[in-house]
């Protein structure tokens, strides 16, 4: 087997497309639109690499086909394409691949090596402003910051082996953000930071301390959702997170960060029509200092309330409130 990033010149090549999905290939892939065996699809790319190297019929699923490409990098992207290359060995690690393809391509936290194997690879999932670009690997192993998705391939690939072994020599990769998903998993934990579900499991509505940010507070303009430690807690079909900021409550709705991916174990997510909804929201602001609008800006993302400048606005509504109508909305069951 050999990897070769994709690019025009392979699309009448035979080849294995694996997490990404390209035309002239065969699929190994949990990206919308696949066309993987079904006897080996699961819910990660990487658990699908692994049926596929652990298959009895390994060679008629490959069709002896040795080239592997695939078209973005990320964690995932590069945990399958290395199980590819490395075939049985590859099995020895597989729990520890596999939860580390969840925390990169769903922010879950199957466990702290897991997590902080994905944050080397591919970085944060909710990186602050001046954080490098990039993976913190790549960057290191060259020296300078990489922005080309073939050359993070070719230093990452061959790093991997070292990494699964023992992620305490890479600390300087993973430390800071590892310590902001602490912080948020603590808050949790204490109970600073809420998630109220209702007996049906239709929408999570999470309510985060702004200590989850930082020891200074949330700032809007600043600070992202901790997904790992959201997705840890929260378990609806849609998600209502709200933050306290002066003036009312900084929200963002969004879908479970599974809900992108083809999945066969996780329950498929099923987009709605938040048009209504969204216009019931804004009824009720009044005259605020911005407007709930859709939102598609991030794979999962569904709307936000935000402010004339595009950026978000605080709204007057409590979390209970727009927990309480987007649950009506979506179940049509009437607020």
């Amino acid at each position: 087997m050999r990897f070769e990033f994709y690019q025009d010149g392979l699309l009448d090549v035979p080849k294995l497309s694996v997490d990404g999905t390209v035309d002239n290939s065969i699929h190994f892939s949990h990206w919308q639109g696949n066309k993987t065996p079904a006897d080996v699809k699961a819910d990660t790319s990487t658990e699908i690499a692994l049926n596929v190297v652990d298959s009895p019929d390994r060679e008629m699923l490959t069709q002896g086909i040795t080239l592997v490409t695939n078209n973005h990098f990320d964690t995932d992207g590069v945990l399958s394409v290395w199980t590819m290359l490395t075939g049985d060995p590859a099995l020895e690690y597989r729990d520890l691949l596999i939860a580390a393809a969840e925390a990169g391509d769903f922010s879950e936290f199957s466990s702290e090596t897991a997590v902080k194997i994905s944050l080397a690879i591919q970085g944060s999932d909710s990186p602050e402003p001046g954080e490098p670009t990039g993976s913190p690997l790549a960057n290191r192993l060259e020296g300078h910051a990489v922005t080309d998705n073939a050359r993070e391939y070719e230093l990452v690939l061959h790093e991997i082996p070292r990494l699964l072994a023992d992620v305490g020599p890479y600390e300087l990769l993973w430390r800071h953000p590892w310590e902001r998903i602490e912080r948020a998993l603590a808050s949790f934990a204490r109970g600073d930071s809420t998630v109220f579900e209702d007996l049906n499991g239709d929408v999570s509505v999470v309510v985060l301390a702004p200590s989850v940010f930082s020891p200074s507070g949330f700032k809007p303009t600043r600070h992202s959702a901790p997904f790992t430690a959201i997705s840890h807690h929260a378990h609806g079909r849609f998600f209502v997170i709200a933050t306290p900021a002066e003036g009312g409550w900084i929200y963002r709705l969004d879908y479970p960060y599974y809900s992108w991916a083809e999945t066969v174990v996780r329950p498929r997510i099923s987009r709605s029509d938040l048009t209504g909804a969204l216009a019931r929201l804004n009824e009720l602001e009044g005259e605020a200092s911005g407007q709930w609008k859709l939102d598609e800006s991030e794979m999962t993302s569904a709307a936000k309330f935000m402010g004339i400048d595009g950026g978000p606005a605080s709204s007057r509504l409590t979390p209970d409130a727009v927990g309480t109508l987007i649950r009506s909305e979506l179940t049509g069951t009437g607020a």
